[in-house]
């Protein structure tokens, strides 16, 4: 009689547990809604308000167009000065990337394989980093820059951007090469590879999510990078985006439309960007954490 009431109450419970987590579900999705929608509703003004006219915005700030109107899009589209300030950004960004992961996967590759002296205190130096804001060495940074004649070009922009997504990659890929087995460096060496043999053929290829990962994240930090392109940039035609809009704000200040859709355009491309690769970030940092 006692193996049935045995039986029956593992089922009773687990059945009480997935009424409760069926009562606490539709609240779940209504906070996470919530959430998205405190999230997207600028983004969506920003977008829909390019598609309206002044008069629209000045009688109905909340309201939707009518009639829709793409003019102020194709007079942005139109410009030459969006383009190139377009160019400007995609070249720091490209190349503020392409240093970052090659830079920071030699690094950590040293730092996670290699037993020296003073490796903690490197791996220390990248770790505080992390902590060392551009806004408190903006005004040496600058100083340095004029000196060595870079300002007012985009290598004054992209070598510093470099230098401060370092720390964010080494702390991200060390984990990632260190959790690489010894076994096939032996191996490796059994066969007659050299350390850059193994380097190119096996850590490269086994480290791909983590460089991704912070191939991503410097990406989208050079291309939303305003601060030291304020103080070091000073010709407009070498502006990039985020200069780009605040310099057509001032310049079109009373037309809010066509502020709007410059704005919108300037923001889509990182929205993509981001959005498509938005899995490979988190996996990426999964791995680093697991590792």
């Amino acid at each position: 009689m006692t193996a049935p009431l045995t039986a029956t109450t593992p089922r009773t419970r687990k059945n009480k547990n997935k009424s409760k987590i069926g009562a606490a579900g539709p609240m779940t999705y209504v906070i996470a809604y919530a959430f998205v929608g405190i999230c997207i509703a600028p983004v969506l003004y920003i977008i829909i308000g390019g598609f309206r006219t002044n008069a629209q915005i000045t009688s109905d700030p909340s309201g939707f167009p009518s009639p829709w109107r793409i003019s102020n899009y194709v007079d942005v589209l139109s410009s030459p000065m969006f383009w190139q300030q377009i160019g400007n950004s995609a070249i720091s960004a490209i190349c503020t990337t392409i240093g970052v992961v090659v830079l920071g996967v030699m690094a950590s590759y040293v730092l996670a394989r290699y037993t020296f002296v003073g490796r903690g205190a490197m791996y220390s130096l990248f770790a505080a980093g992390l902590m060392f804001p551009m806004t408190v060495a903006i005004t040496p940074l600058y100083i340095l820059i004029k000196n060595l004649g870079l300002t007012n070009s985009l290598a004054g922009i992209i070598l510093p951007q470099i230098a401060f997504a370092l720390p964010t990659t080494v702390i991200i890929l060390v984990p990632f090469l260190r959790a690489i087995p010894k076994e096939l460096e032996e191996a490796a060496a059994i066969d007659g590879t050299s350390r850059l043999g193994f380097f190119f053929r096996m850590v490269v290829p086994l480290s791909v999510p983590g460089v991704v990962t912070t191939g991503i994240l410097a990406f989208i930090g050079a291309w939303n990078s305003y601060m030291l392109p304020l103080f070091v940039l000073n010709n407009e035609a070498s502006y990039t985006l985020p200069l780009g809009v605040q310099a057509f704000a001032s310049q079109y200040s009373v037309d809010t439309a066509r502020v709007l859709a410059f704005t919108a355009l300037s923001m889509i491309p990182a929205l993509i960007f981001f959005s498509l690769f938005e899995r490979r970030i988190v996996g990426g940092l999964t791995g680093a954490v697991k590792g």
